[in-house]
């Protein structure tokens, strides 16, 4: 049975509570925390339960997007020493 979007944040929101101790009149920060954590959820590579990420390819493009060059050495900048 897949969560709903509103169970999901129920279950953390609730998680949150619980973590705290139990805290009476927290309950709106606890929501709100729990509705920031899925909504960053949705937005990462993390499936929205947080356990699996999902791999995303990287094309040639990316990985030489700063100039380097996958298996080259890092370059050296004249004039700077080495500590």
């Amino acid at each position: 049975m897949t969560e709903t979007r509103e169970e999901w944040i129920r279950k953390r929101a609730y998680a949150l509570w619980e973590e705290e101790g139990r805290p009476t009149g927290r309950d709106f920060t606890h929501w709100e925390q729990a509705r920031a954590e899925r909504q960053a959820l949705e937005g990462s590579a993390a499936s929205p339960d947080g356990k699996e990420v999902k791999t995303r390819k990287r094309t040639a493009s990316a990985s030489t997007a700063n100039g380097a060059i996958k298996g080259s050495a890092p370059r050296k900048t004249a004039g700077r020493k080495s500590a």
